[in-house]
């Protein structure tokens, strides 16, 4: 089997690990929403994962300094920018859309690798990347492309810019160490984490009761739950974000991205495990086409070998 196969079917398991993580941390996201507000969350999330990343450079003599520094940067205020147009988009469209607005990354970096890179795309990428979209929008339900309009280009263009970051981390840091590119990307999110707290303060807006005011939330003074939450979250982040990065460090993003829909699938299946939430026989279907889209480019790596 060739070195590029190789890395391709190993990029498939770290985002399949990536995937399971994320599920099952993003799935208690709501308990945090429930009282605090999502810059507090952010700011948070980063001090605790600097301090585990720290310590685990230290005791691990993991390598934190990056190799390019303006590369390091512009990737994680790509990233960083595409986070926040998601979570503004939030306030003010339905949920579904925005979720299928950002999964439009695959077929972004396929056109920025096509048309800025000049990367030869064969159709069995194209056909991979059209079926897990569809099931995507299936998952989402038909409320995915309901009420679509001129502000629903904002996830898209986070979907653009989240492409962009992912296709950044192969062609501009390929010399950077994981725990480089996360440790740009933490702090990136806790400097808007801290914009975010500041800006609600000094400019405080109604804020609605529970989940409901995650995004207008200003800092509070939280419970136990939330410290404890936010530090599974930042644990868990660290190990799957990282499990990310190295998987588009290893491969090519337009392989890659068409295995981050897998997410979906893994964030249902704890909603089921922890929460006892339930999917449609369309969701399930969509599902088995996001599966079936990451097993044509992986059986296509290896028959390719």
């Amino acid at each position: 089997m060739s070195p590029t196969s190789d890395k391709t079917l190993l990029a498939a398991g770290l985002i399949l690990i990536y995937a399971t993580i994320i599920g099952f941390t993003d799935n208690y996201v709501r308990v945090i929403a429930s009282e605090a507000g999502l810059w507090q969350f952010h700011f948070t999330r980063t001090i605790m994962a600097m301090a585990i990343l720290t310590v685990a450079a230290v005791v691990l003599k993991l390598r934190l300094r990056p190799v390019r520094l303006r590369a390091v940067v512009a990737r994680s205020v790509i990233h960083g920018t595409a986070m926040v147009i998601y979570f503004g988009a939030l306030a003010f469209l339905p949920v579904a859309l925005v979720a299928a607005g950002l999964f439009t990354a695959p077929i972004f970096v396929l056109l920025i690798s096509r048309l800025i890179y000049g990367e030869h795309i064969g159709p069995f990428r194209i056909i991979a990347v059209v079926i897990g979209f569809a099931g995507v929008i299936l998952v989402l339900g038909p409320e995915a492309m309901t009420g679509a309009s001129l502000p629903a280009l904002l996830p898209v263009i986070a979907g653009a810019m989240y492409a962009m970051g992912n296709i950044a981390t192969r062609k501009w840091c390929p010399d950077e160490s994981a725990e480089t590119l996360l440790a740009g990307f933490f702090l990136m999110l806790g400097l808007i984490g801290a914009v975010g707290m500041v800006v609600l303060t000094l400019m405080p807006i109604p804020v609605p009761e529970g989940a409901a005011g995650f995004l207008q939330r200003g800092p509070v003074w939280p419970s136990g739950d939330f410290w404890f939450w936010t530090f599974v979250q930042a644990a868990g982040s660290l190990i799957g974000v990282g499990m990310m990065v190295r998987a588009y460090q290893v491969a090519d993003a337009t392989r890659v991205s068409v295995f981050e829909y897998v997410i979906l699938p893994a964030s249902a299946f704890w909603a089921w495990v922890i929460w006892g939430e339930t999917l449609t026989w369309l969701a399930v279907a969509g599902m088995a086409m996001i599966v079936a889209a990451g097993l044509m480019i992986a059986l296509r790596a290896k028959q390719t070998a």
